[in-house]
This record gives structure tokens, C-alpha cells and sequence, in this order.
């Protein structure tokens, strides 16, 4: 069981290597500097935007915000949108898609997909594709952090510790962590979509009770379920205090020196371990499919 996305899982490095390759055409579709931009998807694809908008904003690149894709405020002023869709056939994105188009506002639309003759492409102004990152699991995981591997690389980040950061979360002992009852993942900045994205990691592959929050808001409630047993994961540097407040209340806590979008790689993995351990097949999640495509109306 989950064959499909162990072995994806375990690609992500050489698929974040690959990035090199279409870096230049990519930098030709990608937003420009200064330009005010909407990162929009919807699930994982979601988490992503969010992660890349922070990181285009504290670049200084331009204003930068992230929405679910049914979500986009219609009035909005954008120069571009940028929309994050592994398989190109999401409803919410194309209908987001079809209404700038007929708005005629002039605001540029960019798709990143995995699928070259997806409807997404035909939708959009101008796409990357990112077909060598595609995916036969209904669980995302390579597509993903390739679309971020290939984000961060636009903003001018060196892969390359990143990368070999990938190689020893592949390798990264899981077994202190496979018996939680429950966890917290918690992020700032760019790393918030992180957390995000473990928690969902965690709850479709496996059933498993996560959550996800910015890890200064953590104290202000959510700890309140904390206890032994369970967890409170941080993806990059915890703020000040947080480890103390979290081992007062019995529960573990988990950070690491790893590159945050490597440190997923070991989410994922951890994910795959909790499902077997339940006997579930983690590439056929329960009610989930691979594309959410609704009928019309």
C-alpha cells in the first residue's frame, strides 16, 4: 500500500533539482518585481500560495497575497494572478480564471500545473508546467514542493542546501514520533503554509488529528490541548519561550535545523508511517479524489 507516494516522496530531490532546467522560460512568465500579485489554489496547491506570498513580500519583490481560489476578492486590483493547480482541471480555479478573462481588467494570468494539456492552460494567459513533477497518488506531495522549489528559485534562493537538506529528511528517524496522539504544527512567516500543509498531510493520508497555526498565535488558545502524548511541531525557529511552554504542559516538542520545505519531506513521511501503521493506503485517501471538478451551477 502507498507505493505511489512513498516513491514520490522520495523524489522530491532530484524533482527540485530539475527546477534549473526551466528556471529561464519560468522567469519570463513569473511575476516581475513590483508587480502586485494574487497567489490562489485550492488544498495543498492553497498552502503553497501562501507560503510563496510570504516570501515574495519579505523579499521585497511586491505586494503579494494568497487566497483559496474561491475566496479571491472580485474587486480586487491585481497586476498578476498566479494560480497553483497540479492537475489543471480544479472548478474553483477555472471559474476564477473565466472571471478575470470576461472582467477585462488587464490583469495578467499565470498557471503552474503539471498537466501541459490541462483545461488550466488553455484558461490562462501564459503557464509553467511542471510535468516531470506529476503525480499518480491523490495525495500531493513532489508537486508541491517542486511548484515552491521552483518559486523560491524565482526569488533568487540557492536549491542547493535546500536540496541536500532533502536528502537527510529522507533519511530522518521517525519512530519517537509515529506513536503521538495528536499534533500541532506551527510556523511564521512563509512557513505558516508549511504547518498547514503537514497538518493536511497528516489528516487525509491518515486520519490523524492535526492542526496547523502560526506558531505566535499557538499560546493564545491552542495550547490548551497540548498534553502528554501529543505534539507541537515547528517548522523553522520556534519564537522565544515556545519549547518551555510546550514541555510545561508534558507534550513534545519538535523543531529542526533542516531547510522548513525539507523538514515537510519528513511530515510526509511521517504521514505515510501513521497510515500504515492504521492500515490505510495512503495514495486512495477516504472521499477524496484527485481533482475536485463540480458539476455546473
Amino acid at each position: 500500500m502507498s507505493e505511489h507516494v512513498r516513491a514520490e516522496i522520495a523524489s522530491q530531490p532530484a524533482c527540485w533539482g530539475r527546477v534549473a532546467d526551466i528556471l529561464d522560460p519560468a522567469m519570463r512568465v513569473l511575476p516581475a518585481a513590483g508587480e502586485r500579485v494574487a497567489v490562489v489554489g485550492c488544498g495543498t496547491s492553497w498552502f503553497m500560495a501562501m507560503a510563496y506570498a510570504a516570501l515574495r513580500e519579505a523579499a521585497g519583490a511586491g505586494e503579494t497575497d494568497a487566497f483559496a481560489a474561491s475566496e479571491v476578492p472580485r474587486g480586487r486590483r491585481y497586476d498578476t494572478i498566479v494560480a497553483i493547480t497540479r492537475s489543471g482541471t480544479t472548478t474553483e480555479i477555472l471559474d476564477l480564471l473565466a472571471a478575470v478573462d470576461a472582467a477585462g481588467s488587464g490583469t495578467r494570468t499565470v498557471a503552474i500545473t503539471a498537466v501541459a494539456d490541462s483545461p488550466v492552460v488553455g484558461a490562462a494567459a501564459e503557464s509553467v508546467v511542471l510535468d516531470f513533477a506529476d503525480e499518480r497518488s491523490v495525495v500531493q506531495t513532489r508537486c508541491a514542493t517542486t511548484t515552491l522549489a521552483l518559486l523560491r528559485a524565482h526569488l533568487g534562493h540557492d536549491l542547493g542546501p535546500v536540496i541536500d537538506d532533502a536528502e537527510k529528511a529522507l533519511a530522518e528517524p521517525l519512530d519517537a514520533w509515529t506513536g503521538a496522539e495528536q499534533i500541532s504544527f506551527v510556523g511564521r512567516g512563509w512557513t505558516v503554509g508549511l504547518a498547514h500543509e503537514a497538518a493536511l498531510k497528516l489528516r487525509e493520508s491518515a486520519q490523524f488529528w492535526a492542526e496547523a497555526y502560526p506558531a505566535m498565535d499557538y499560546r493564545h488558545g491552542p495550547i490548551s490541548i497540548a498534553e502528554q502524548g501529543r505534539l507541537v511541531w515547528s517548522f523553522g525557529p520556534p519564537p522565544s519561550g515556545l519549547a518551555a511552554d510546550v514541555a510545561a504542559t508534558g507534550a513534545g516538542f519538535v523543531t529542526s535545523d533542516l531547510d522548513p520545505m525539507a523538514h515537510l519531506v519528513v511530515a510526509q513521511r511521517l504521514a505515510v508511517a501513521v497510515a500504515q501503521s492504521r492500515g490505510l493506503d495512503a495514495d486512495q485517501p477516504r472521499h477524496l479524489t484527485r481533482s475536485v471538478v463540480l458539476p455546473a451551477g
